[in-house]
């Protein structure tokens, strides 16, 4: 198994992170759900993971946003084609249920409150299931 760092962000790059602590490591940037599943898949757990939840331009579209441009969880409708950071949770937490493995160190760097609710939900969800074993 390969020592690395997973950082999924569709337009960002770790060091444009500054609104969380991550930490001062190398990353391997991948910025679709495919990606994130292939390295993975190839290489093993990494030793921290960053999500970001919004991984494509359908993701931002302007329907999605209440009229104070908040955020309003209308990708529920189904309509997406591209997979989020939520997506990617739910595999990494099926991944390590499979493999009877504790998750990665994890940062969600997402600037969408909900999305990173949804995948706090996940991973928080996984490690309740896992420490009860």
């Amino acid at each position: 198994m390969l020592h690395y760092n997973l950082f999924l962000d569709d337009e960002r790059k770790p060091e444009y992170v500054t609104w969380i602590k991550l930490p001062d490591v190398q990353w391997t940037v991948v910025k679709n759900y495919i990606e994130f599943v292939n390295v993975i898949m190839k290489d093993g757990l990494p030793e921290n993971i960053s999500f970001d939840h919004d991984l494509a331009h359908e993701h931002y579209r302007a329907s999605m946003y209440n009229k104070d441009r908040h955020y309003n969880n209308y990708y529920t409708d189904g309509t997406f084609k591209e997979k989020t950071g939520y997506d990617a949770a739910k595999f990494l937490a099926n991944y390590c249920l499979d493999h009877d493995l504790s998750l990665p160190k994890y940062f969600i760097h997402t600037l969408n409150p909900i999305g990173k609710d949804n995948i706090l939900g996940i991973l928080k969800g996984y490690e309740k299931t896992f420490m009860s074993k």
